[in-house]
């Protein structure tokens, strides 16, 4: 699905160096299976209070720059989720760090659904979702506000001729790495050996240092439907960890 060209920039824009996408295609699936009674009262109860204001090109078409109190209502350290499937991670993390305001984005509504069911049931205040492409949150968010970033089981996009639409290329890495402040912490979790060798090679270029990588999880990890599938299936998950340079 391609997104029509955003107007020309503003010359108030007081972020100048955010990317100005012209053509930006999407890849991947944003609707699955029918949406259950419950999670369609989800989507329609809860997305609107916890959906940040401004994202979207259609309700900001000239991409200006949004204020990142507005997330929270204060100035609390903001981490950043990139496509959280079910939205496992995400609810245990908020739960487990609440003076930190942890802001999601996935495409794929049925996952945003089932987000917001767990949302519910663990009674956390301190999550904003997107329900959309993170490259739109990235375009809008000021320079140097993301403390942390996780990149949890991604599509894999397994043929050769697909790599391109991985997260890990310069498209997606470039707004995150001017997104994330100096020294903030990059962590990308994959069972699939050749996109983390494509990690390891393009994170780096991007603007950040290799801190570990290895088959050890980290000490605050939290197990996601993807992980379980992957070692049902005989797949062996590696954990890397960049930094922000």
């Amino acid at each position: 699905m391609s997104e029509t060209p955003p107007n020309a920039p503003n010359p108030n824009d007081p972020n100048p160096d955010a990317p100005r996408s012209a053509w930006r295609n999407f890849y991947g699936r944003r609707f699955g299976h029918t949406l259950r009674r419950a999670q369609k009262g989800y989507l329609a109860d809860d997305l609107g209070d916890l959906c940040p204001a401004g994202i979207s090109r259609e309700e900001n078409p000239e991409r200006n720059v949004i204020d990142p109190v507005a997330l929270f209502g204060d100035a609390r350290p903001l981490w950043l989720e990139v496509g959280f499937g079910g939205g496992e991670h995400m609810v245990a993390m908020a739960a487990r760090y609440p003076e930190v305001g942890i802001v999601g984005c996935e495409p794929y509504i049925n996952g945003v659904a089932m987000l917001l069911g767990k949302i519910r049931a663990a009674g956390v205040g301190n999550l904003a979702v997107y329900p959309g492409d993170a490259r739109d949150l990235l375009d809008v968010l000021p320079a140097g506000v993301i403390a942390k970033a996780f990149l949890n089981y991604p599509d894999p996009w397994p043929k050769r001729r697909h790599h391109r639409r991985r997260f890990v290329t310069a498209d997606h890495l470039g707004p995150l790495a001017r997104a994330l402040a100096p020294g903030a912490e990059f962590r990308v979790a994959t069972d699939i050996a050749d996109y983390m060798r494509q990690a390891l090679e393009e994170v780096p270029q991007a603007g950040f240092g290799l801190v570990s990588v290895g088959a050890a999880p980290w000490d605050d990890w939290v197990r996601t439907r993807y992980e379980a599938k992957a070692l049902r299936e005989g797949r062996a998950p590696q954990y890397a960890t960049f930094r922000r340079l």
